[in-house]
């Protein structure tokens, strides 16, 4: 993914894609594009080619709450419903579109996990920051789906620690006050799984260490691949472009 970034020969998407359009199908990541709400009619169409062809797999649809305002989610979701597609739709509402409030563009006592309960999709809600709740409702929507009961939607509460696109962080525009975002801070995913696997015993601080290590080589590793690899060649400018 790295050299992807880079625009690498190497990357996922032959250096094609960049961060908006990957794509790795050797994992079973089946793309991502840069259109709000673009993925969610592709991951529904996955999931019908999966109903099709009888293959046991689940089409997962990553989404934000500002997608949920687009068109083509409410077209997607009607026909997964309509169809019993086994796809699992995650909402991570992190309560920003870019800079724009989740109240200043959904109505203040609307819930989205129960607005598409009610066009026959079976729902549910939950803390989008605590590791071990996601994983026990992730596991009972997949037994759902897997079960031959029809498609899934999860809303989990979330928040974006950085600006919206970019590295750097974003307090001095004023979209959203300090206060709010240090108080999101303290609900750090990592942060609060570590504690209480600390704590419980199943990890002991040198555990953690190791980790991190392990983690940063890798991530170092990614960049050294990533720079060393080679750019596409410019007579291949036109190689993977789709043509009539």
């Amino acid at each position: 993914m790295i050299a992807e970034l880079f625009g690498k020969e190497t990357g996922c998407s032959s250096g094609r894609g960049g961060s908006m359009h990957l794509i790795d199908e050797r994992v079973g990541f089946m793309g991502s594009t840069s259109i709000v709400g673009g993925t969610i009619p592709i991951g529904t169409g996955l999931g019908f080619s999966i109903l099709r062809n009888g293959t046991p797999q689940i089409s997962c649809v990553y989404l934000g709450d500002g997608a949920v305002e687009e068109g083509v989610f409410y077209e997607s979701v009607n026909f997964a419903a309509l169809m019993q597609l086994p796809v699992l739709y995650i909402c991570e509402n992190n309560l920003y579109s870019v800079y724009s409030p989740l109240d200043v563009r959904q109505p203040s006592d609307r819930n989205i996990a129960h607005m598409v309960n009610a066009w026959g999709i079976k729902s549910d809600s939950g803390d989008g920051n605590n590791v071990v709740e996601v994983y026990k409702k992730v596991s009972l929507a997949a037994e759902h789906i897997r079960g031959g009961k029809g498609p899934y939607f999860i809303e989990f509460s979330t928040y974006r620690w950085r600006e919206h696109c970019g590295p750097n962080f974003d307090n001095d525009i004023g979209y959203r006050s300090v206060t709010e975002f240090e108080n999101w801070k303290k609900k750090d995913p990592i942060d609060l799984l570590e504690s209480q696997l600390l704590k419980q015993g199943y990890l002991v601080k040198q555990d953690v260490t190791s980790m991190d290590t392990a983690i940063q080589k890798e991530i170092e590793e990614a960049f050294e691949y990533a720079e060393s690899s080679p750019f596409p060649a410019s007579t291949d400018a036109g190689k993977y472009v789709y043509a009539d």
